[in-house]
């Protein structure tokens, strides 16, 4: 980094610190000004403490040093990194680094995964077509992550903070910046963690929703796209959700489920093969046939020929016995 850009970071950080120090008037928590948003002082180290949040967050510190304490879990998070908190979360904070002199001061800020989800709905439509890899996420029993603060996301959060000021500027900026700060997260490497989060908490779940959908509706033409309608989401943005998720993509389940259907119905012997692949939503028996050997390494029929001869087995052993 040069002299320039440390000049400058070093400014963006200054007038952090003296946004968040002008809004935190008294030691604990603040109202910020907005829906969600919490300003913090304090001026001495605490000992752990037990809190709740409802919602998605983010947390960012502009001064001090701070530990989350999630599921047996330490995150520690300072200027130069922030917190992605999930939702319904009960964990223990602690202040590590703050004094009279140099207060901590931090804001947490809770995100409405609606606006999430609008986001990242664009954002995976462009990735999708300029061939950008998928994207690796955390282990979904991962409740925080922190990552770096860079000096995009600290100026869009200054601006935001600005913006709260004057009547105009709340109505108009304060919504334009609060997306701004969600595509910055995004931007990185909270991308699909922080998307499969906001899905999890935005109106229930969507994968959960499709799968139930699937489920009651897989002996119809189902396709891809009408899955992402009935969870309002783009059709590549629900892909990427869905296999994020469940580690296959929605036709694979939608597969998956109705193959085993037609296992069952084959074993049931009540009707034949061309029947079974109607009765599970395929228009053609030999496009049935095939991915039911792809699936079970045989043939409709073989694969009964099969049972029906192990169970022979089993009752003249049974017998022999």
């Amino acid at each position: 980094m040069n002299l320039t850009s440390q000049m400058e970071q070093l400014l963006t950080t200054g007038d952090l610190i003296a946004e968040l120090a002008a809004r935190a008037p008294k030691i604990g928590g603040n109202d910020g000004g907005w829906p969600g948003l919490t300003i913090y002082r304090f001026h001495e180290p605490t000992e752990p403490s037990w809190e709740e949040i409802q919602s998605l967050s983010i947390g960012i510190v502009a001064q001090g040093r701070k530990a989350v304490i999630a599921e047996g879990n330490t995150y520690i998070y300072d200027p130069f990194n922030y917190l992605v908190l999930s939702s319904h979360l009960h964990f223990q904070a602690q202040i590590l680094e703050a004094s009279p002199r140099r207060p901590f001061l931090s804001f947490v800020l809770q995100v409405d995964p609606g606006l999430v989800k609008k986001v990242s709905t664009d954002m995976i439509d462009r990735r999708t077509a300029v061939g950008f890899p998928p994207v690796k996420t955390s282990p979904a029993s991962e409740k925080c992550m922190v990552s770096a603060l860079d000096p995009e996301l600290m100026s869009v959060v200054i601006r935001f903070l600005q913006s709260l000021d004057s009547g105009a500027d709340r109505r108009v900026l304060t919504p334009i910046y609060l997306q701004e700060i969600v595509y910055r997260v995004l931007q990185r490497e909270q991308f699909a963690r922080m998307l499969y989060i906001a899905a999890k908490q935005a109106g229930g779940n969507p994968v959960s929703a499709a799968v139930t959908y699937i489920r009651e509706h897989y002996t119809e033409p189902v396709t891809v796209n009408d899955m992402a309608e009935r969870v309002n989401l783009s059709c590549s943005s629900f892909s990427h959700l869905f296999r994020e998720v469940t580690g296959r993509s929605p036709y694979q389940f939608l597969k998956e489920i109705r193959l085993d259907r037609a296992r069952a119905l084959l074993l049931e012997g009540r009707l034949s093969v061309t029947d079974v692949s109607r009765a599970v939503g395929y228009s053609s028996a030999s496009h049935f046939i095939k991915e039911f050997r792809t699936r079970f390494g045989t043939t409709p029929r073989a694969y009964v020929d099969a049972q029906a001869l192990g169970m022979q087995m089993v009752a003249l052993r049974s017998e022999a016995h």
